[in-house]
């Protein structure tokens, strides 16, 4: 059985696991808080989720008139983003339960509309600043290094539908001045920060990423969010700009913290030798790699100019902008890996983004999960040594996981080898990617203890290694349970990555 001095991790490498606090917190309404965007989010089955391609909405964007109801009928939707498991009150011990498997690092978000209310107030709320305290003090007295993302899916309500959320600057400086109360506030007490939780998804999904609510347009005839890519890319520009401010900020008041960016990875394979469908690879790509590269780079890449041009798409900015943007580069790149792509030509001499998450095209090479998801984890290696001979910046893997429809005992317990495996073939391809030379100093298992889904709202769509009692419409008594990958992980991070064997599980 191999041991750490055998590892080509880091010996400092950072291993954990990854949450957001819209999925977690719960407690939406209490001590202050305001409501955001993600408390509209509603549950979507799984059944109605394998037919989403033929829904009117993606998922969990929302029109005014969707918004408006649900502001007013509350009671006419399950909303699990308004519960999720509890945390603000179980912190505690779901923190205990992560730190037993031996985590050197937890991936949080802080909710925006905890700190201000209404996202813009005149003073942060002191209630929601304690609650981050307690937490970031229990992490480092469990031995766990907080890195946390400062928005994470849940713009303030207010700046969404009084703005139009980052449509409009005002939300711009809004969240300069947010990013600076929490950097000062928290000096000394989080190492790592993250600025947007996968900010390239403002492309397939506005209202979740960026706080965007447009009107229905009544008569059915076509999805409000789809295409609408001057506005998409304004946005992306103000987001660019939050960013790069914040970065700013954080290296002025703490210049021993990192601050990174985080991209929503989407590694794409041709469909066949082809140069067409070749062409197509690149064209998905540069639209990938525009988001990562502003924010490693600090400059608009020259790609892009003709798909503005013949889009007829204008991106205004303000004096300074650009100079912002050169200054405001992050530290280090963190991604979200979970499956790659198949890409056909679409016979398009200026391309298009491909609006959608999920390739329609199939890989027969691939296994999927049980949400038909492909699993790829020489995928995982693959896109590493592109990032990183793209930016030669250190990577952290903000996110990897496997969903699952995962049937606990009464104790919570599940013989999860399917999770134990996915885990083991992508630390294999990390360790690989490693060895390759790329520098990777960290690694997220996403959902290391059950939460709502982002997409969907499910719960039963288990990503973690530390079970909940509780199900899609809150019914449960959140106890905890350890389910066989929790031991698993325990075991590969006592190793520090060198021990991948899926015999000799002890479970305690």
């Amino acid at each position: 059985m191999a041991d750490a001095s055998t590892s080509v991790f880091p010996k400092d490498f950072l291993w954990g696991g990854a949450t957001a606090a819209n999925q977690i917190e719960g407690a939406f309404d209490e001590d202050g808080r305001g409501l955001a965007t993600s408390d509209f989010a509603p549950f979507i089955s799984r059944e109605a989720n394998r037919g989403y391609e033929g829904n009117p909405l993606p998922h969990n964007s929302m029109t005014l008139e969707m918004l408006q109801d649900a502001l007013e009928h509350p009671e006419n939707y399950n909303l699990p983003k308004r519960r999720g498991i509890d945390f603000y009150h179980r912190f505690r011990e779901q923190l205990e339960a992560l730190a037993g498997m031996g985590f050197k690092v937890f991936r949080m978000s802080i909710s925006w509309s905890r700190i201000f209310p209404n996202g813009d107030d005149a003073e942060p709320n002191e209630a929601g600043l304690a609650f981050y305290d307690q937490v970031f003090d229990e992490c480092h007295r469990l031995g766990m290094e907080p890195l946390v993302t400062l928005c994470h899916f849940d713009t303030p309500l207010h700046l969404a539908l009084e703005y139009g959320g980052f449509q409009s600057r005002h939300t711009v400086d809004a969240f300069e001045r947010y990013a600076e109360t929490v950097f000062r506030r928290y000096k000394g007490k989080v190492k790592y920060w993250l600025t947007f939780n996968e900010i390239n998804n403002v492309l397939t999904n506005p209202f979740t990423c960026s706080g965007v609510v447009l009107p229905d347009p009544h008569d059915g005839t076509h999805n409000p969010y789809k295409g609408n890519w001057q506005m998409k890319y304004q946005v992306s520009h103000n987001q660019f700009v939050a960013s790069a401010k914040a970065v700013i900020k954080c290296h002025e008041i703490d210049p021993n913290a990192k601050i990174g960016n985080m991209l929503c990875r989407l590694e794409n394979y041709a469909e066949t030798p082809k140069p067409e469908d070749q062409l197509q690879v690149l064209f998905e790509d540069h639209f990938n790699w525009f988001y990562s590269d502003v924010q490693a780079k600090g400059e608009y890449p020259y790609y892009m100019k003709r798909f503005f041009d013949e889009n007829d798409i204008h991106i205004e900015m303000e004096p300074g902008d650009l100079e912002t943007l050169r200054v405001g580069t992050v530290d280090f790149v963190t991604i979200s890996y979970y499956m790659t792509y198949i890409m056909r030509y679409k016979g398009e001499t200026v391309p298009k983004p491909s609006g959608s998450l999920v390739t329609a095209i199939k890989n027969p090479y691939l296994k999927v999960s049980q949400w038909g998801w492909p699993i790829d984890p020489i995928g995982f290696r693959i896109t590493l040594n592109h990032i990183y001979d793209r930016y030669h910046l250190p990577i952290f893997i903000s996110e990897n996981g496997l969903g699952a429809n995962d049937q606990l005992d009464e104790n919570g317990y599940v013989e999860d080898d399917y999770r134990i495996e996915y885990l083991r073939a992508h630390v294999e391809q990390l360790a690989e990617a490693i060895k390759d030379g790329v520098d990777v100093f960290g690694y997220a298992w996403w959902g290391p203890i059950d939460l709502v889904s982002s997409g969907t709202s499910e719960i039963s769509k288990r990503y973690g290694f530390v079970s909940v009692d509780i199900d899609d419409y809150g019914n449960g008594t959140l106890k905890l349970g350890r389910k066989k990958s929790y031991y698993y992980y325990k075991k590969l991070i006592a190793s520090n990555g060198a021990d991948l064997s899926t015999d000799d599980i002890v479970m305690e």
